[in-house]
């Protein structure tokens, strides 16, 4: 085997696609490329600027009586990478724009981040390398 292969896509369920789409339209600055509905479930899917995809997942009979929780098994959050810490305070001012709150630039040894949720709660974070 070779190189460990990177991330083709990534798909979280939400509760609602009608208040999801335009949340994530607005944060991507694009609109959806794919949206279909496979009987069980219906996915909206965005292409990202390095190719990669991402997908809203929708399910009629989906129970959401827990709502997203990072200390349960399964999602922590996702991280969307920036170059640097400059492009890192772009984003900042962008969410502000937008009115997404976020926890500001925290900033570690391993590098920085700034962390904001979608309106399910769900955790998403940009990310930059150490200086």
């Amino acid at each position: 085997m070779g190189t460990f292969p990177g991330f083709t896509h990534v798909a979280v369920t939400v509760t609602d696609l009608s208040v999801s789409v335009p949340w994530y339209s607005q944060l991507f600055g694009a609109v959806a490329v794919l949206d279909e509905d496979t009987g069980p479930f219906r996915h909206v899917v965005f292409s990202l600027s390095d190719g990669a995809l991402f997908g809203l997942h929708s399910f009629p009979d989906g129970d959401w009586s827990g709502g997203f929780d990072p200390r349960r098994p399964g999602l922590d959050h996702i991280a969307f990478a920036c170059a640097d810490r400059r492009e890192l305070e772009r984003w900042q001012d962008r969410l502000d724009e937008l009115s997404i709150k976020h926890g500001g630039i925290v900033d570690a040894h391993y590098g920085s981040g700034l962390s904001f949720k979608d309106p399910d709660g769900i955790a998403l974070e940009f990310f930059a390398p150490p200086a």
